[in-house]
């Protein structure tokens, strides 16, 4: 199964890291820099959140908008939770801006990741305004009055954008 891991750190700390391995993605949030990288090999960083893929679309790049969806788990509730973004249909692939998503399985917590990325914020917003996202969302999203039986929490947002380098 291919592998997946987030670190955090600064920016200038995180680049060197992309300057000895190319394949590293680095981008920042509003409080911290994060840096990703997926394959087979064994993990590319010293402290590491490491994920299992269990879906895939698309390629990542180090250009545009990244929103990581943190979605606390219960163990019970992982096969039903991972089934549940199998079974999505392609509502996310087909909306303009779209570049890619990865389901992530966490490895030594609770909280999985669904990771996408788009080529810009107004894109990712434009999704979040969309029917597709509505009915995506219609029963465990974040206006739905009642969460599934395997939600073990709320669930937080985690946006990254590229940095505009000269």
């Amino acid at each position: 199964m291919k592998q997946f891991w987030i670190t955090s750190g600064t920016y200038d700390y995180l680049k060197s890291l992309k300057a000895k391995d190319n394949s590293v993605v680095v981008m920042e949030g509003e409080e911290t820099a994060v840096a990703f990288k997926e394959g087979q090999e064994e993990a590319p960083f010293e402290e590491a959140r490491h994920y299992e893929i269990v879906d895939e679309v698309g390629n990542l790049s180090d250009e545009g908008y990244v929103v990581l969806n943190n979605i606390p788990v219960t163990s019970e509730g992982r096969p039903l939770f991972e089934e549940r973004f199998k079974d999505r249909a392609g509502t996310i692939e087909n909306e303009e801006g779209f570049l890619a998503i990865r389901i992530l399985r966490p490895t030594r917590n609770n909280t999985y990741v669904v990771f996408t990325e788009w080529d810009s914020e107004a894109s990712f917003k434009k999704w979040r305004e969309s029917q597709a996202f509505e009915k995506a969302h219609q029963k465990s999203g974040p206006d739905s009055g009642e969460k599934p039986s395997f939600i073990d929490g709320p669930s937080y947002l985690t946006k990254l954008q590229s940095r505009n380098e000269e």
